[in-house]
């Protein structure tokens, strides 16, 4: 639970659909980058909590189920497990991973729902609705596609087009067609609920004024891009049966958009995740008076696409329901999309490298962990490649990390007895200037991470492996070692402070690559004390501090070959 006094944070990824087997794009837009954010603030001594679970309502579901012969609840069961174990795999650290299907939804999303209506921000409209005559059915959302409206895409949704994120109604689709039988629909009129977001645009400005600080710069653009579109009714009901119910007898027939009640799930997962303590999870969602006067910093991680639904209509609902506090202090965290060779990643559409194809190459998770971290499409889209992940690996993380850690420790097993030597307090300029680089390093890696630009502090980490090797590469440890006792001991200087690097790595790796971060800790013994980012480095390994023996090479090397013609045969 938040404690008064002390920086609490409370992470989000949105959650993903569960109508196919996660993508990298996926992984690498929501619950990696949440993943990487929330063991950073763990290990910087921070109070994180880190939820997340599998969106189960709403048109992707059905027509997944229509797909594959199965109910709507069977598909669920079948692809939380799916998503759990690729998770599981990528060393995703959730504290609570959960379904919007669960008890706990239903009773948040319904208040949430009676609060809005209470206070008047509701409205009952009759609007065009797209009817399937073969099927007998209205078509939202993912049962009808057709041209977007705005940029012609031909395959845009009826709730949004993937080209270019227009959000919209399934009768402003130019030639629209069932995804069911391709037959063109016809409009037909129906009842349904709305949120008043011009009623609440006042509210949500003051609040967005107050709140926008910290958010991600596409954030910023694409949420006052929509403010100065003006704001329009938005329907927040569907004729589905797949779906919370609406808890009005006139609309028993209908359930919630999927959409309204998907961020709302963060709540009921923090519900999930408090168990028997039933009033715990409203101390994370404000108000932030209550809970001891404990401050709540929260973080949501995105793709650009789903901005709108986590900057307009989720605070529009909370401030309708008269719980504005829940986002006090919020940051918006997104990412553009991750493209592949045909196209953008797209789970509905196969189009991508998936979670499991990732595990079917045998390397190791830390591989794509750091690929996608290095790659991450934080101000505009980037792509995907077989080819570049090899490249990248070989050059940054193998020929520079690998190679200065390998060699520092190789030095002190084979020339030291595996005892770290000792760092004199006689430093040359050498000396002075990579501490000084390294410490600057680290202040722009604790810099980068707060402000969870995940990239550049991965680039940092990879600078103070650059730095390394310089020095040691200037220093030649492998031949001082071989001459004067003066020699030998500033070997063994250069040897300790090289050592003290790697333990510094090991921490600072930790939240990107934390299986290869383990090996490194267990390889040179890290004492617990030291498993926390400083705010500068210091040397601390003690003279004499024993080190595991060193293995004959990088544990990457081997894999990463084998995985290497794996992936192209694939191509």
């Amino acid at each position: 639970l938040p404690v008064a006094g002390e920086t609490n944070v409370l992470i989000t990824s949105a959650l993903p659909y569960v109508n196919n087997v996660p993508h990298l794009g996926n992984i690498i837009g929501c619950v990696l980058s949440a993943d990487v954010f929330a063991r950073y603030c763990r290990l910087r001594g921070r109070n994180t909590l880190f939820v997340c679970g599998t969106d189960e309502y709403g048109t992707a579901t059905e027509a997944k189920a229509l797909q594959e012969g199965l109910t709507p609840r069977q598909v669920c069961d079948k692809y939380y497990e799916i998503h759990k174990g690729i998770y599981e795999w990528f060393n995703i650290g959730f504290d609570h991973f959960g379904r919007t299907t669960a008890p706990e939804q239903i009773e948040v999303v319904q208040k949430m729902f009676n609060a809005c209506h209470k206070n008047g921000y509701t409205l009952t409209e009759e609007m065009d609705q797209l009817l399937c005559q073969k099927c007998d059915k209205f078509l939202a959302d993912r049962f009808v596609e057709g041209g977007c409206p705005d940029c012609a895409y031909p395959e845009a949704r009826g709730d949004q087009c993937d080209g270019c994120g227009h959000l919209m109604n399934a009768t402003e689709l130019i030639n629209p067609k069932c995804k069911v039988c391709q037959e063109m629909p016809v409009p037909r009129k129906s009842q349904q609920l709305f949120l008043d977001l011009p009623k609440l645009e006042g509210k949500l400005s003051d609040w967005m004024h107050k709140s926008m600080e910290g958010w991600s710069h596409n954030a910023r653009v694409i949420t006052k891009a929509w403010l100065k579109a003006g704001l329009k009714p938005r329907c927040i009901t569907r004729d589905l049966k797949w779906g919370i119910p609406v808890p009005l007898p006139e609309f028993s027939n209908k359930v919630f958009y999927v959409w309204f009640d998907a961020p709302i799930g963060y709540m009921s997962l923090t519900k999930a995740y408090c168990g028997n303590d039933k009033n715990g999870w409203t101390q994370w969602w404000g108000p932030h008076s209550g809970g001891g006067g404990a401050k709540i910093d929260l973080y949501q991680f995105m793709a650009k696409d789903n901005v709108p639904f986590h900057s307009i209509m989720f605070p529009a609902t909370l401030i309708a329901a008269s719980k504005p506090d829940s986002l006090e202090h919020s940051e918006y965290t997104l990412v553009s999309h991750l493209m592949a060779t045909d196209g953008k990643f797209s789970k509905s559409r196969g189009v991508g490298v998936f979670g499991n194809d990732a595990k079917d190459t045998g390397l190791a998770s830390d591989i794509f962990r750091f690929y996608l971290l290095y790659m991450r499409p934080e101000s505009q889209d980037s792509s995907f490649s077989w080819v570049d992940l090899a490249t990248k690996i070989n050059n940054e993380l193998l020929n520079n990390l690998g190679n200065f850690i390998h060699r520092a420790l190789s030095f002190v097993d084979q020339f030291f007895e595996g005892q770290v030597p000792l760092v004199s307090e006689d430093w040359s300029t050498e000396d002075s200037r990579l501490v000084a680089l390294i410490s600057r390093e680290v202040d722009s890696y604790v810099s980068a991470l707060d402000s969870a630009k995940l990239k550049d502090g991965l680039r940092c980490i990879l600078n103070i492996g650059h730095h390394g090797n310089q020095y040691m590469q200037g220093n030649r440890p492998w031949v001082l070692v071989k001459g004067s006792s003066q020699d030998k001991m500033r070997a063994g200087h250069v040897v300790g402070l090289c050592a003290n690097v790697v333990g510094l790595l090991s921490v600072l790796i930790s939240p990107y690559m934390p299986d290869t971060s383990k090996t490194i800790m267990k390889q040179i013994n890290l004492p617990e004390c030291n498993r926390t980012i400083p705010d500068k480095f210091v040397p601390f390994l003690s003279h004499g501090h024993r080190i595991e023996k060193v293995k004959s090479t990088i544990f990457i090397i081997v894999n990463l070959v084998v995985g290497f013609q794996f992936l192209m045969r694939k191509v």
